[in-house]
């Protein structure tokens, strides 16, 4: 049974909680479920962890409006998936041409943490999504949780699929899992991922599309 996003899904007490108390403090803010954004068709479909408390979770729309979308939405336009170099807000005109960003948590996590459960519960959006994407298309994952969600949505062994920066899984359905290290403020600023680290791996996706 397809489990479509539900925007007013409230599945994960914790969560569901947390995001009320999160609208209390912040009125202005989306503070709900986050749905992907893009191409309803992508060629590219990148999955991220959750919303960031200051970012989705405030805009409604992934990585958009803290750092962690910073590098990601600077790549995007450089190797044309994006119409902007920049994504400030849910209206900001941007617009994303072969590509969609989803994540694997819809829902802020408190600590930017989510628990085992509440990845496990929204597993089923995801698979939803990756259901839906056209057959050539390929999955980028920022990060091992990501990563790992991907497989889980598939039922896929996580052993069979190990997660590196940079690896490229073909999948039994043929399409292809590339992962990278998340792009994160910590992982950018430590340069753990650079911005040259980052733009190879979409190279890679690119030459061998």
């Amino acid at each position: 049974m397809p489990f479509d996003f539900d925007p007013d899904c409230r599945a994960c007490p914790r969560l569901a909680t947390f995001l009320d108390a999160v609208r209390v403090r912040h009125p202005d803010y989306h503070a709900r479920p986050v749905p992907a954004f893009g191409d309803s068709a992508p060629d590219l479909l990148i999955v991220g962890l959750a919303p960031g408390m200051h970012g989705a979770n405030r805009s409604g729309r992934p990585f958009t409006g803290d750092y962690a979308g910073v590098l990601l939405y600077e790549t995007l336009h450089r190797f044309g998936y994006a119409s902007a170099p920049q994504s400030l807000s849910a209206d900001d005109g941007l617009q994303l041409s072969g590509c969609r960003i989803t994540n694997a948590v819809k829902c802020l996590p408190p600590a930017n943490k989510p628990e085992p459960g509440e990845i496990r519960e929204c597993n089923r959006y995801l698979a939803t999504e990756l259901a839906a994407l056209p057959g050539h298309a390929a999955i980028l994952a920022l990060g091992r949780i990501a990563h790992q969600a991907v497989l889980r949505a598939l039922g896929l062994k996580l052993r069979d699929y190990p997660f590196a920066h940079g690896s490229d899984h073909r999948l039994p359905d043929g399409r292809r899992l590339v992962s990278s290290y998340h792009c994160s403020r910590y992982n950018t600023q430590t340069r753990r991922l650079t911005p040259e680290m980052f733009a190879a791996v979409f190279t890679q996706i690119q030459s061998q599309e």
